[in-house]
This record gives structure tokens, sequence and C-alpha cells, in this order.
């Protein structure tokens, strides 16, 4: 059942607030103000790009009815925490699943997930998890924010790598969705992501030519060193 249903269900209608995430697509934010209810925006852990638990916690209110808890890239959310601080509050906490994540995870997508992350030098690479599905490989340029990526991006496809940014602009920045809240994580990741090609399993050849190209790209922003 798609999340518009899952609210609907749940009797969520005017005079309601929803809690989403801000770094994702228009969707359920689109069903959440066609129910006549008011999407909430809370901000993100910058290492798993899910709701961080504490700022959602900032934002409940009297209005507050429902936490909508998505699991970005196929990197789990902390689903247990956030079903808690529900529970502790009397709040529905509803799962958005991406596109594609009832699918069984091949494990040539792992396994090239791993490889990128063992070689890239270029970008940074998601934190991994054992749980993570990589629904998207999203790795962070952070020399100099939305410039350095931008630069990484259009340079990585004239060398035939398709990368992209997964979200362009967040939607608390979008017009109709405007807030005016302070979301640093869910900003800086705007500004600094980009998703690498890896579908469902890449040939070795295809990796190595992946590796190559963000690696030598490396030198055109300012990479932190690595611990």
């Amino acid at each position: 059942m798609d999340t518009a249903r899952l609210l609907r269900a749940a009797g969520i209608g005017s005079g309601d607030e929803v809690v989403i995430s801000a770094f994702d697509g228009p969707g359920t934010a689109e069903a959440v103000l066609g129910l006549g209810a008011r999407p909430v925006f809370a901000d993100i852990d910058p290492y798993t790009y899910n709701l961080d638990v504490a700022h959602v916690a900032s934002v409940l209110g009297p209005g507050t009815a429902v936490i909508v808890v998505g699991h970005r890239f196929g990197r789990p959310a902390a689903l247990g925490a956030l079903r808690e601080l529900g529970g502790r509050h009397g709040l529905l906490v509803l799962e958005h699943h991406e596109a594609g994540s009832e699918r069984t995870v091949p494990a040539a997508r792992t396994e090239g997930a791993r490889y990128l992350d063992a070689r890239l030098r270029g970008v940074e690479p998601p934190r991994s998890a054992s749980a993570h599905t990589y629904l998207r490989y999203v790795a962070r340029v952070p020399g100099n924010g939305r410039p350095d990526r931008d630069a990484f991006v259009r340079a990585a496809r004239a060398k035939g790598v398709d990368c992209r940014i997964p979200v362009p602009t967040p939607l608390h920045r979008l017009p109709g969705y405007r807030r005016d809240v302070c979301l640093p994580a869910t900003e800086n990741a705007a500004a600094e992501t980009l998703a690498l090609p890896l579908g469902d399993g890449l040939p070795k050849r295809e990796l190595q030519r992946l590796v190559a190209v963000c690696n030598a790209l490396g030198g055109i922003v300012r990479l932190p060193v690595r611990g």
C-alpha cells in the first residue's frame, strides 16, 4: 500500500501535521497536502540520510499525528527509535518504501558497492551497513559544497559516467512546500551528494572505469583526509 493510502486509512486529514523528511522527492509531501494535512519537515542524519530521531522529537507539536519514515537509498532508518518516540507521544509511525525496495537485493549490487567502498578516492563513499541494499550508491563531494559537486557531476558525465544528483533541492526550499526552518544536514546533503551508477550490478570492467574517473576527478575538490 502506498503512503497516500496508508495516510488515508489512518484517518489523516485537515488540521493534522505529518512529520516527513525534506531530503526526498515530493511524493509524500503531495500525499499529505492532498489529504488537507500539513507536512512538517525534520532534519536528517548526515550519514544515513534518514530522519534524525532527536530532530524529529524537536518538531513534534499538539497537531502532530504521524511520522513517515523512509529508508533512503536502501539504508535502514532508525525505525525502532522512531517507533519508541511515536509510542511515547501517541503517534502513528508509517514506513515509506522507495520504488524497488521490495525486490530481492542482487548479490552483484552489494559486491559492486563494496568494490567502490574500498577503492574510491575522488568522493566520500556512503557509510556501510549490514542491511544496506544500495538502491542507489550515494556518495559525497564535500569540498566547497554545491559548486564542487556540480563541477564533479559535469566532468564525470563528460567522461561517460552517468552520475546524478539525488535531491537537487530539498522540499522545504521548493515553491508550495516552502518553510522557514533550519535543516543544516539536509541542506548539506542536497549540496554535496551524487548518485553513482550501480544498478543490479556492473561488470568489473565498468566498476574499474567508474573508480578511475572518480579518483582522477578528486583533484578538483578539497576532500578531507580519511581517518
